[in-house]
């Protein structure tokens, strides 16, 4: 069931239940067993897909998500994808352990960019630049192959050992971003970092999903701005984030995601991922 609730009304949209199906969706199955994901070999296209576990709409959008970043099937593009969970379906029946009011916020603040009144799930976003409903597969792949032929700045990250700490959960991240002026970037760029898990079960016990068992890909653990420049200023960027993993988090799972987004727009300049393991 896809849910739409007004931007400046979410928390009365929820009580009052302001949900209701599209036409020509339907519950999938459940996302099969998250495989090993294959790097694309193109042009960093980043996807984010805002979900619930409480959205019986969402579980097609969940396996698409999956099937983005382990299949990598848009030639020219590496897909990078992040599943972020957003909460006001918990109100609904069941509360999603994944989802996070930053989630919601982020995806009020894409609403506004595209001009919209309403929020829902499932929603995919490619680069920040397009939005539709995220199972639709024909739109997404579409989407992306387009947002692959946009230049982008070059972006790297790279995770090592940190000096002189000595906690075993804590990972040093080195990331570098050259060039944002080829990506014709006006305006600031904000350089955000999510931490990202996959293989996570979820059996739903109340709720439009009751009684199904989830499996997830690349869902957002943390997402936080870790720096800021000015392309027109600037023409690199460095920095060298300590990240301390929580230990329910399973670190052989983990990536890191980095990417440059306009402050004005929201576009995405240039994306990076890497494992933590």
């Amino acid at each position: 069931m896809k849910i739409l609730v007004g931007i400046a009304l979410i928390s009365l949209a929820v009580i009052l239940g302001a949900a209701y199906r599209p036409p020509g969706l339907t519950p999938g199955a459940a996302s099969p067993e998250p495989l090993e994901s294959t790097p694309g070999s193109g042009n960093p296209v980043l996807v984010e897909l805002f979900t619930s576990e409480g959205c019986s709409s969402c579980p097609p959008a969940d396996e698409l998500l999956a099937k983005l970043q382990q299949q990598q099937p848009v030639t020219g593009a590496e897909i990078i994808t992040l599943s972020e969970h957003v909460d006001y379906w918990n109100h609904l029946g069941w509360a999603d352990p994944f989802s996070s009011a930053q989630f919601s916020a982020r995806q009020s603040a894409y609403a506004h960019r595209f001009g919209a009144r309403n929020i829902f799930t499932p929603q995919m976003v490619v680069d920040g630049r397009n939005e539709f409903v995220g199972s639709d597969v024909a739109t997404a792949r579409k989407a992306i192959a387009e947002a692959a032929r946009q230049p982008k700045a070059a972006i790297t990250v790279r995770a090592a050992a940190p000096e002189n700490h000595s906690d075993p959960s804590a990972v040093q991240l080195e990331v570098r971003i050259d060039n944002p002026g080829a990506a014709s970037v006006k305006g600031q760029l904000d350089i955000v970092l999510a931490i990202a898990e996959s293989g996570l079960r979820s059996s739903v016990q109340r709720g439009e999903n009751k009684g199904r068992k989830l499996i997830h890909m690349s869902v957002v653990r943390s997402l936080q701005t870790i720096g800021s420049f000015d392309p027109k200023a600037e023409t690199a960027f460095a920095t060298n984030p300590l990240l301390k993993l929580e230990t329910s988090w399973n670190r052989s799972h983990l990536r890191a995601v980095v990417f440059a987004q306009n402050r004005n727009n929201l576009h995405v300049a240039g994306a990076a991922s890497t494992g933590l393991h």
